[in-house]
Formats: C-alpha cells, structure tokens, sequence
C-alpha cells in the first residue's frame, strides 16, 4: 500500500505562522482552519511546527513531510457526515531540544507574521529558574521571550516585525496572561526598556476561545480507516464537525486571519 507522502504532492506556503505544539488538537482544528483559508484563496500561508517539550511527535511528522489524514465526525447541515481531507498547511516541524539552529533562525524570518500555541493549561506560566541563554528555554512564554529579544536586536527594533500572537491554551483571558509572562522574563532578565516599549507597542495579544471536541488518532479504526484510503498514514486524527474559534482582535486581525 502507498504512504501518504506517495499519493498528495504539498503546496508550499509562505510560513506565515510559528506553532508552539504538534498534538491532536492544533492538527484537527488549527491546522485544518489554515488548510482551509488556503483552500479558498484567502491566507496563502502554513505553520512551521515546534515541539514545546522534549518528547513529541516531530519525527513521524517528518517522516510524513507535514501531511496526515483529518476525519470530521458529526452533524453538517443538520445532517449526519463523516469527511476526510489531506491537511497541507504544515510546511516543517522542529524540535528545538535537537536541533536548537533551525528553531533559532525562526526568529529572523521575515515571513512569520503569527505565533499560535497549545501548550496544554499549564504551559502558560513562568519559570524563575529559565535564563535567555539557555537552549532552549523550558517553558513557552520564556521560549517567546526569547525569540522575541532576537529577532529586535536583529530587525533593530522595526515595528513592522512584531507577531500576533493567537494562544489556545484554555485559561482565561489566554493572550492578556502570555503577555504578562513575557513581560515578567523581560524583568527577570534585566532586558532593557526599549525592548518592552517594542513587545507592548509592535506585538498583538489576542484572547482566544476554541472549541472542538478532537478525540485524537481512531486506533480502533485504523484497518478500516486504511483500507478507506488506500494509502498508510500513522497520523490520522479525528475530529468532530462543530467547531468555534472566538479571536478577540480589531479589523485589521480578521483581515490579515480570516479564519
């Protein structure tokens, strides 16, 4: 039987968004939102995907070239439907305790423009023991603070080189606590007020909501999925077909993610 790889030849994309997770859910919702826009001619742009921790799913998504199988489950049109699609829109995938260059170097791309993230609940916090040298740092608003501070110090500080950041971690007011963490390292690390002044002024904050019920990879499903394909994928995933993404952000958001 043929591999995934064998049977859909990629669009490339522009990587217009940097995600900070590679699990079931930005796959079944993220992921396949961008798929989508791209579908419709309306974003033109993929995710470059990092490993937030040390053990993931990076190597069976390149072993795979960023492509898996979504299934969408459940009630479209007031009726029953089960769909499949192949999602496109994952150009690459880093893990950065591996290869720490590669994931460096997203920080002076001038073709990241997003940084969305599913760090679990718990991944939004602060670690006092995390300094800006190391390679990486542990927790994910340490690990943007980081990236932040390089790519000022490389575009000297041009406003036009801030992120919007689209978290979808679910906790409360999720952009508004990234902020404050990230502001909470630059004090830690005695980063100078210049750069705060660019984080607060040239970099968007968005609270998110996300909503989708993703029970993850059908194992029980899988010879039948196979055979309903006709090619091997060992990162299939599905989903259910509702799904709500509430972005708090002005016009000009919804205008460059019309998600």
């Amino acid at each position: 039987m043929k591999h995934i790889t064998e049977v859909c030849t990629k669009n490339n994309y522009p990587e217009k968004i940097i995600q900070f997770g590679e699990g079931n859910f930005l796959r079944a919702f993220v992921n396949w939102i961008t798929d989508t826009m791209n579908k419709k001619g309306l974003f033109n742009g993929s995710s470059v995907v990092v490993q937030p921790i040390e053990h993931g799913m990076v190597k069976e998504l390149t072993a795979q070239n960023g492509l898996y199988t979504l299934y969408l489950r459940g009630i479209k049109d007031k009726k029953p439907v089960s769909e499949h699609t192949i999602i496109q829109s994952i150009s690459r995938a880093i893990n950065p305790y591996e290869n720490i260059e590669e994931y460096e170097a997203l920080a002076t791309s001038t073709e990241a423009r997003f940084v969305i993230s599913n760090t679990t609940e718990a991944g939004i916090t602060v670690n006092p023991q995390d300094k800006l040298v190391d390679t990486p740092p542990s927790s994910f608003p340490a690990k943007v603070t980081a990236m932040l501070y390089k790519r000022y110090k490389h575009f000297n500080g041009d406003k036009s080189k801030g992120f919007v950041f689209l978290p979808c971690e679910l906790i409360d007011k999720n952009g508004e606590k990234l902020k404050e963490s990230i502001l909470e390292y630059i004090k830690l690390w005695n980063l100078e007020d210049q750069f705060k002044d660019w984080v607060c002024d040239y970099s968007v904050f968005c609270n998110t909501l996300v909503d989708r019920i993703v029970p993850g990879y059908p194992k029980d499903r899988m010879e039948e999925i196979r055979q309903e394909l006709g090619y091997e994928d060992n990162l299939v995933v599905e989903g259910e077909q509702f799904h709500l993404w509430v972005i708090e952000g002005g016009q000009d958001i919804k205008d460059e993610f019309p998600a």
